[in-house]
């Protein structure tokens, strides 16, 4: 009789999900491996669980700290190799769930929320506690599946088979092979993930932004006052205060302080706009209105983190090459949820009379199945759009009062002029004022309707958070897009939904 056999489904069940937390550990540990000076220290300092004193003890001594550095490091790789290529299986099973019980226990998840949805609201079970049970039960099966372990095992018991004599030793060679090219079938599968790692990271240069390199400030989100309320723009719900992404993407409307792009840019490191963004959607914001350039940066963090915030890309059309499209295919690659046509250039297209290249943008954005926003800067470019039919899923408009002391005055102010030529006079347009007619922006936005965004709300600083907010909310804004630093995070939201809780101006309806 024939001895091959077909392959055990089984078997090859155990070995996919032994090599995919072996691929988990692996690119932790390597990732890890190479950041400069990466260490544990914040993930330790910060913990808050029953045994924190214990980590907190590692993290006060410099030496363990080298040590558990190294641990872990090491520790990722080794278990992530023998799991992946089935070496020493159990052992390495055993050895990463304990690794995993120190990364649980660190910050032990009690939830927030009975009804919150997300990342961070889970109560006992998270994603450490079920890889960790996995490792367990591999831990104790009586098959690993097919690895690097086993070969030893199946020629020995080969040669004990060749003593059966209906088996031909052409029969048990073939069968040997066989055996043998499935449990090395892991290197090749080894190979073929790191390649497309090396190249991922050459894409997006990925380093390692994960729960044990970044923390969220939890002593900060203790002081939130409420859940942020919600909108709805096309079929997205998203919170009523979006960040806005000019302070990440490093651009100030700074006036005549010229420093202050090149400030924001460094305190603004990939780190701190990651921590920044974490903090953020802990406290409930989810949707971030970002730059075009900003799309690689987002691509990352979301790739990085696992977040799930949702990103409105600006676009802008290439007139130089006479491609409309091509910012818009290229957001979409990138992953953006939603489409906005670029607020100076809606402006600058309006202006020059070449409405028609909005149109076109509109139209193939909503044929990419995307909701798609106008936004703009000079309330003339809306009403334009608007009477030659040109209607979008939702505005953004810049909304803001002129109540502040380097507003220029109304009689000298000119449509189209934001974004143009800054005046030495002070008298005129200078980087200072970016809703040029108040009055006539409010007068728009309240016989609308659809969605409508207000952006620039605070002048670029010029006006506290507590009077733009409520001025943007009063006016008809149906929801707030805000540039601001981890530090601002939480009391804007807070300002945000007291303003919200305790509105009683407001004359237009809600149409998101």
């Amino acid at each position: 009789m024939k001895y091959g056999k077909q392959i055990d489904l089984k078997k090859l069940f155990i070995t996919i999900l032994r090599m995919a937390i072996g691929w988990h550990f692996l690119y932790e540990g390597i990732s890890k491996f190479f950041v400069v000076n990466w260490s544990a220290y914040p993930f330790l300092a910060n913990t808050s669980g029953f045994l924190s004193g214990f980590y907190h003890w590692l993290a006060a001594s410099p030496l363990l700290m080298k040590s558990v550095d190294l641990m872990n490091i090491y520790g990722l790789i080794l278990i992530g190799i023998a799991l992946f290529i089935g070496l020493i299986v159990r052992y390495a099973a055993i050895s990463g769930a304990l690794l995993l019980s120190l990364y649980y226990f660190a910050y032990p998840p009690f939830g927030s929320s009975l009804f919150s949805i997300g990342e961070g609201h889970f109560f006992i079970v998270d994603k450490l506690f079920i890889e960790a049970a996995v490792l367990l039960f591999i831990a104790f099966l009586n098959d690993v599946g097919y690895g690097i372990g086993a070969l030893k095992f199946n020629f020995r018991n080969k040669k004990s088979q060749s003593t059966v004599s209906e088996i031909s030793s052409d029969e048990v060679i073939v069968n040997s092979r066989r055996e043998a090219l499935k449990n090395l079938a892991t290197i090749p599968a080894l190979g073929i993930m790191g390649w497309g790692a090396i190249q991922n990271n050459k894409k997006y240069d990925i380093d390692v932004m994960s729960g044990a390199t970044i923390q969220v400030k939890s002593s900060a989100l203790s002081e939130l006052k409420g859940e942020l309320p919600k909108g709805k723009i096309g079929s997205h719900k998203i919170s009523r205060l979006v960040a806005g992404g000019n302070l990440i993407g490093g651009w100030a409307h700074s006036r005549d302080l010229i420093y202050v792009p090149s400030l924001f840019r460094a305190y603004n490191t990939e780190k701190k706009v990651y921590e920044t963004l974490m903090l953020a959607e802990n406290a409930g914001i989810d949707t971030i209105n970002i730059g075009f350039p900003s799309n690689p940066l987002m691509a990352k963090y979301k790739k990085a983190t696992g977040s799930k915030i949702k990103v409105i890309s600006q676009v802008a059309p290439n007139m130089g090459k006479g491609d409309y499209l091509e910012q818009i295919n290229q957001a979409i690659d990138y992953g953006a949820d939603i489409l906005q046509i670029q607020g100076n250039w809606c402006d600058w297209l309006v202006r020059d009379k070449k409405i028609e290249v909005i149109a076109q943008m509109m139209s193939h954005i909503r044929k990419q199945g995307y909701t798609v926003g106008l936004a703009s800067h000079s309330i003339e470019s809306m009403i334009h759009c608007e009477n030659q039919g040109i209607i979008p899923d939702y505005y953004m408009k810049t909304m803001h009062h002129d109540n502040y002391w380097s507003a220029h005055p109304r009689e000298n102010r000119v449509p189209f002029e934001v974004d143009g030529k800054k005046n030495m006079d002070h008298e005129k347009w200078h980087d200072n004022c970016f809703c040029l007619f108040p009055e006539r922006t409010v007068d728009f936005v309240n016989r609308t309707k659809v969605p409508v965004m207000g952006f620039k709300v605070l002048a670029a600083g010029a006006i506290e958070p507590e009077d733009g907010f409520r001025w943007a909310f009063e006016n008809g804004a149906d929801f707030i897009c805000v540039g601001m630093f981890d530090f601002q995070v939480i009391k804007n939201v807070n300002i945000t939904i007291e303003i919200l809780n305790n509105l009683s101006s407001r004359k237009r309806e809600w149409f998101a």
